[in-house]
């Protein structure tokens, strides 16, 4: 794994924040962007600068699945936008409405 710009507490916060509060988009992304689109689960179980890392259930199987940022991510911040983007490109490619933000 590259060495990552986040602390630990970061991570486990974002990936708390997203499994706690955004379930399904995690699961969109997955489907979508993961490679996973018959997936029915999907929790975030870290990130690094250079991607996010997920364990997605497909047919009661857990498979881990590593999705790439756009671009490499150095600050806390652009983990929200980079998420958000995600979201809206696994909408799109899912013919789904994101919601408004």
């Amino acid at each position: 794994m590259p060495s990552s710009p986040f602390s630990p507490e970061v991570v486990t916060a974002v990936t708390a924040h997203m499994n706690g509060d955004h379930p399904e988009d995690t699961l969109l992304i997955c489907r979508a962007l993961g490679g996973l689109p018959e997936a029915t689960g999907a929790r975030m179980t870290g990130l690094d600068g250079e991607g996010g890392d997920y364990a997605v259930t497909v047919d009661g199987t857990e498979h881990t699945v590593r999705i790439p940022w756009a671009r490499p991510l150095t600050e806390r911040a652009q983990i929200r936008v980079e998420v958000v983007r995600m979201y809206q490109e696994a909408c799109a490619k899912l013919g789904l409405t994101p919601r408004g933000h």
